[in-house]
């Protein structure tokens, strides 16, 4: 049955973009590499708190996307929602953490 609060009926697929940054402006030689590692930490990063909170999410399915100069990062994570609580406490736990800017 399906929740009167809410029209999201549960178990569903539902994307969630988290946003961060992705450019910490590095001296020339060293961009490439450096801002490699700061995508790969914080896509490591939010895999972390997904995967707490949907265990079954598949890494694979993440999409990335860099903006277009290069400042932000784009993580599209698509769970399986089982509720509103398991939505809520994953958003929370997302927007309580330092590296992300945004998530939708």
């Amino acid at each position: 049955m399906a929740d009167p609060s809410t029209l999201i009926e549960y178990p569903c697929d539902f994307p969630i973009k988290i946003m961060g940054h992705a450019d910490t402006s590095p001296a020339p030689a060293t961009a490439c590499n450096e801002q490699n590692l700061i995508q790969q930490s914080f896509t490591q990063t939010v895999l972390t708190i997904v995967k707490r909170h949907a265990p079954d999410f598949d890494d694979a399915s993440m999409a990335i996307k860099i903006s277009k100069k290069g400042t932000y990062l784009s993580l599209t994570c698509t769970i399986r929602a089982v509720s509103r609580t398991q939505l809520d406490a994953l958003y929370q736990e997302l927007c309580d953490h330092p590296s992300v800017v945004m998530s939708l």
